[in-house]
């Protein structure tokens, strides 16, 4: 996901955890994702290379990715490289079909609306359904790094559930608020096929479409044939 076009505070989050580990979890199984965040991102994106980022009519962004089945060396390398293109990207979320990779993972690097800063990855996300009661849209402006340099307001609920499993395989969930919640939604819809713009109405769309037409990304992407 990209960022917002108003800039938002990050706070690093607490530190004293190892940067390798970024899977540790409370006593309800939810991932610990603010402690010691900026450096687990930098030793992320430090092992890793950056990818070029694959755009809106690249056929991996428009189907349901393949569950991640092997939790081993290569996904860890594929996690470090995702965390070094969202970098370069200045993005705050992104999915492994947005580097041309055919799996369902994504990597988030992205601050709730207290500017706290969440740092993770998550493999199989799947949205969990709110209660009627719980859902309280928040219709704010969204981007997309496979749809550089337009943006669009969508309506989301202002939190969200996604469980999971994390880089090793252990069964996790992960949990946010406003600007997060919505970061969790949209990388979780990327690995289903669905991009942002395929919530919007046609006018929305057509209008999201013409501002990347107009513009020119600021990070290196895959051209369509």
């Amino acid at each position: 996901m990209a960022q917002q076009e108003t800039d938002q505070r990050i706070d690093s989050g607490a530190s004293g955890a190892e940067p390798e580990d970024g899977s540790a979890v409370d006593e309800h199984g939810f991932v610990v994702d603010t402690e010691d965040a900026e450096a687990r991102e930098l030793a992320h994106r430090e092992r890793g290379t950056s990818r070029p980022i694959t755009v809106v009519g690249n056929p991996v962004l428009h189907r349901e990715c393949q569950d991640v089945t092997e939790f081993d060396d290569k996904l860890a390398a594929l996690i470090d490289d995702m965390f070094a293109s969202q970098h370069t990207a200045e993005g705050v979320g992104l999915a492994a079909n947005q580097i041309g990779v055919d799996l369902k993972v994504f990597v988030y690097d992205c601050p709730d609306d207290d500017g706290v800063r969440h740092v993770g990855a998550i493999c199989n996300p799947v949205l969990e359904e709110l209660p009627p009661e719980e859902r309280h849209l928040d219709d704010s402006n969204e981007g997309c790094l496979s749809v550089p340099t337009a943006y669009a307001a969508l309506p989301r609920p202002d939190y969200a559930v996604v469980r999971g499993q994390d880089a090793k395989g252990r069964p996790v969930k992960v949990s946010g608020t406003g600007y997060f919640a919505r970061c969790l939604q949209h990388e979780t819809d990327h690995l289903y096929g669905h991009l942002y713009i395929d919530r919007l109405s046609k006018r929305d769309r057509k209008d999201a479409l013409r501002q990347m037409a107009e513009n020119t990304p600021r990070y290196e992407i895959v051209p369509n044939d």
